[in-house]
């Protein structure tokens, strides 16, 4: 089951992405659906590498952002580029948080912050994997007690599947064996207008989030404490419009994030149920994506710190060249007792499924 046949529409040769890291080896995985379409990924990670999808007229992309062989993957200077993040997504301030009356210390790897799980997080290791069909790839990974500073041992299972109606479902379940913190995600580069040399710009991306309030954060990313309206705010997509209309605002939370780098807290009818994030149009291609989660908050980042890397194919990542939008608990949660609560106990599993919709709006 695992081998990927030549005539893939992404390119992409599953001999490059072999390896083997700390005797653990990589490799490539195709899933194709009924459509035709394509979405490629490495158990580096989990990095999804192609998602081939056609615009309008039927002509293919790949609309994320990615590398073309292993030894880039593992050398991105972007090490998050569409990668599994974990165990903990986004940041906590000065990595530390107490739990059951214990101070934990996480490493520092963002200004005075913890961002993403630390210095090598579940992007940075390789997932023991098995493709159960042309349209499903199970990932498993056992994060050891102490790994990062976190406690308990924390065995997590990722399920990507490709469905008929070209949806990218993620799964995610995870089951700890001493009470500790969990928020999971994953870190796509989405660039709907199809990676190129150089990307295009997502300031003509139409964008709508399903959120009436956003978290602000101060100079470093921490969130302030409040929770806001975006009503009068550049941060206000509950209707589409352009991500570059207001993208350079004389706005204090736009210059502390450097653009968009923000979690918005999504509307929901009930905790936990799985429903409308997010919705990007590509105006050009016609190419849309809609994003469905269980979660309770979406991080937009449009990234602000890409610098013209090279990735696949030759294509190279300007800045603002992708939107990401992670489906994660708040940033600092731990830290914030009165955010919805990360706390994983033993007995319990934790539960995620994150869905994002490719279409064509002709």
């Amino acid at each position: 089951m695992n081998t990927v046949p030549n005539e893939n529409i992404c390119g992409l040769k599953r001999e490059d992405f072999q390896t083997t890291v700390n005797g653990k080896k990589t490799d490539l995985y195709i899933l194709r659906n009924a459509l035709g379409n394509e979405v490629a990924i490495t158990n580096y990670g989990g990095a999804v590498v192609a998602i081939m999808v056609p615009d309008r007229e039927g002509n293919y992309a790949n609309v994320i952002q990615g590398h073309d062989n292993i030894n880039d993957v593992i050398n991105s200077p972007e090490p998050y580029l569409s990668r599994l993040i974990g165990r903990f997504g986004n940041r906590i301030a000065k990595g530390r948080f107490q739990l059951h009356g214990k101070e934990y210390c996480l490493p520092i790897n963002n200004g005075p912050n913890s961002l993403h799980g630390g210095k090598k997080g579940f992007n940075d290791k390789v997932w023991d994997a098995e493709l159960m069909n042309e349209q499903a790839l199970v990932l498993h990974y056992v994060s050891s007690y102490g790994e990062e500073g976190f406690s308990g041992e924390l065995k997590t299972t990722v399920v990507y599947t490709f469905n008929d109606d070209n949806e990218l479902v993620i799964d995610y379940l995870a089951c700890t064996n001493k009470k500790t913190i969990i928020n999971l995600t994953h870190h796509a580069f989405f660039s709907l207008a199809g990676i190129a040399n150089p990307t295009p710009t997502i300031d003509t991306l139409e964008c709508e989030l399903n959120a009436d309030f956003y978290i602000p954060i101060d100079e470093t990313s921490i969130p302030t404490g409040e929770i806001l309206k975006v009503e009068g705010t550049p941060f206000d997509f509950r209707k589409p419009q352009a991500i570059g209309k207001r993208i350079n605002d004389d706005n204090e939370q736009i210059k502390n994030g450097s653009g968009y780098d923000h979690c918005f807290v999504l509307n929901k009818k009930e905790e936990g149920e799985l429903s409308f994030a997010a919705k990007i149009v590509e105006p050009n291609s016609g190419r849309t994506m809609e994003m469905y989660t269980t979660e309770p908050g979406v991080q937009m980042y449009t990234g602000n710190f890409e610098n013209g890397m090279k990735g696949t194919h030759g294509a190279t990542y300007p800045r603002r060249s992708a939107v990401c939008f992670e489906a994660e608990h708040f940033p600092d949660s731990p830290n914030r007792p009165y955010f919805p609560s990360v706390v994983l106990n033993p007995g319990e599993q934790y539960k995620q499924k994150t869905i994002y919709k490719f279409g064509i709006d002709k």
